[in-house]
């Protein structure tokens, strides 16, 4: 009988949220690459198109599904429509995500709502329809794109905060409440990488030099590095790991 590699995604399906670019499109690709077959999801249609031809060019199998994840009843019917066209869906990471930099005197209701409908409605809509499956199938991976939000503050960001650290917990109780029908749910809290949503910080010199100092790595991160972790999670080499917070970020958390 060959020998499988715990990190070989053959086969499985795999849907991630927010993947026209940024981190979600470095997840996507290193899904693709340990062979899943990568369902994009985002609002954005020619994002996803350019996402699914460099993906495709390469050798790799990806699907696209245009959706509002805020959008309970438009989540609800599109996995349902997907899972009948492709297949059931082994792997879910819910990356999709906004912030907005602005202390909270003056955050709008509108702007406080916006946001943790993104952040935190999002993933329990995305989790709540894609539950019964998995666990009937008793097998599946859901990963919860969190933060360094999740545990520490910083000032202007009082809203994304508070929605990543809901969503660290909604990953943790989340486990806990799946772990006896053999379905693992964990969560990935980058650091500073370089993404699309960061760039007024890139381009701030005085701010990006201080990630370099603050960071034990020395610099941002680099978007590809966070596929790793996702890979790990999503295979059967994490079975015995559920609850988990895993931090990406270069040695941030860790020192002051």
């Amino acid at each position: 009988m060959p020998v499988v590699h715990p990190f070989d995604l053959s086969g499985r399906r795999a849907l991630v949220t927010g993947a026209g670019g940024g981190l979600g499109f470095a997840i996507a690709t290193g899904l693709a690459r340990a062979g899943a077959h990568v369902v994009l999801n985002g609002r954005n249609r020619d994002k996803l198109d350019a996402a699914k031809a460099l993906l495709v060019s390469d050798g790799m199998t990806a699907h696209i599904a245009a959706f509002d994840v805020t959008d309970a009843p438009a989540v609800n019917d599109a996995i349902e429509d997907i899972e009948r066209r492709i297949g059931p869906f082994d792997i879910v990471v819910n990356n999709a995500a906004m912030n907005r930099r602005q202390p909270l005197a003056d955050v709008s209701d509108a702007h406080w709502r916006e946001l943790m409908a993104a952040n935190l409605d999002a993933p329990f809509f995305v989790a709540r329809a894609v539950i019964p499956g998995m666990t009937a199938r008793r097998r599946g991976k859901i990963v919860n794109i969190c933060s360094l939000a999740s545990e520490i503050g910083r000032p202007n960001i009082v809203p994304y905060a508070a929605s990543k650290g809901g969503l660290q917990m909604l990953t943790r109780a989340l486990a806990v409440e799946l772990a006896p029908h053999n379905v693992q749910v964990n969560g990935i809290a980058p650091g500073f990488f370089k993404t699309d949503m960061n760039a007024p910080l890139i381009a701030d010199a005085e701010f990006s030099a201080w990630v370099a100092r603050r960071t034990l790595a020395g610099r941002w991160g680099e978007p590809p590095e966070i596929a790793g972790a996702a890979v790990f999670l999503a295979s059967s080499a994490a079975d015995y790991v559920t609850g988990h917070i895993l931090f990406v970020d270069g040695g941030f958390s860790v020192a002051y």
